[in-house]
């Protein structure tokens, strides 16, 4: 195997589709920081440095869980996995778990290092670090990955919205106003919106290997208007934000990505098939990330 095919592989299994998402926390939360006059240049690079790594962390371990728990297989929808082509073992993808999970905890204690201003600080950042590396591994490691208890959307919520958005915003203002709770709500809600597509595409998958996703208990009728309930209250959470704290028009760019995400909502409530679903993962990764740029877009100028 070259060098060339050996990258290729492991950028594949890194997912670099996820990756805009979870970089658009940061730059969410960093948005809010210059809103505050506290933008810091590099506290953004090495949160989304961290979280860059934590995301590939996340998805190492996912592609890990799911190959010991037999969920990932041929008949699978999505695309496959480069452990499920043999491209590379499970004791390869065990051993990047230890690597990028170390360099994502030395990228986070540099990121506190930096940026905290009381021993508080450093504690409880220190301490969310740990538990967003260990959420990462386990969401399908373990004898009971939080992802087959259908705990995967809140656990999304949680670190892409608030931990991701709030902490990036508090580490460079050190304040927490309330009202930057709406946009971390709404982010986090985009966030879900993806994780729901990847189960509502793979809920016969799930529901045969036991991977009972929130899709998987709800059923797929209850799964879609999941979904659109999903959208708008991302959409209300934004617009609340932008009339509360009404400076420009420009405040309201992100309502530009509204008929885009109109159109994907009904076309995810009309087609019941799992297979129509296929695309529109990367779809809505695009719009979630769309939407979260013109709104940073829209406060920063």
């Amino acid at each position: 195997m070259n060098k060339h095919s050996t990258f290729a592989i492991w950028f594949s299994t890194a997912r670099p589709k996820t990756l805009p998402l979870a970089l658009a926390s940061i730059v969410v939360g960093s948005a809010l920081a210059h809103w505050a006059g506290a933008f810091n240049g590099v506290t953004t690079f090495l949160a989304l440095l961290t979280t860059v790594l934590l995301q590939i962390l996340s998805n190492f371990a996912n592609d890990y869980g799911d190959h010991l728990k037999g969920s990932d297989t041929a008949e699978r929808i999505g695309p496959l996995r480069a452990i499920q082509q043999g491209a590379i073992s499970g004791e390869q993808l065990k051993k990047s778990l230890y690597v990028v999970g170390s360099l994502a905890f030395l990228s986070g204690v540099t990121l506190i290092g930096y940026s905290y201003q009381t021993w508080q600080d450093l504690l409880v950042f220190i301490g969310l670090g740990v538990v967003a590396i260990i959420a990462a591994i386990t969401y399908t490691v373990g004898k009971k990955p939080y992802g087959y208890l259908g705990l995967g959307d809140i656990s999304v919520l949680i670190f892409f919205g608030f931990l991701a958005v709030i902490g990036t915003f508090y580490l460079q203002a050190h304040s927490l106003p309330t009202i930057i709770l709406l946009p971390a709500f709404g982010c986090g809600l985009l966030a879900v919106t993806v994780l729901n597509i990847n189960n509502l595409r793979d809920i016969n998958q799930d529901k045969a290997a036991g991977k009972n996703t929130l899709i998987v208990r709800i059923g797929s009728q209850n799964g879609r208007i999941y979904h659109l309930a999903l959208l708008a209250l991302a959409v209300l959470s934004y617009l609340f934000f932008a009339i509360s704290a009404f400076a420009h028009w420009y405040n309201f760019l992100f309502l530009l990505t509204l008929p885009l995400l109109t159109k994907h909502a009904l076309f995810v409530y009309r087609h019941k098939d799992p297979i129509e679903l296929r695309p529109l993962l990367g779809q809505m990764a695009g719009l979630a990330l769309l939407t979260n740029l013109l709104f940073s877009l829209g406060i920063v100028l």
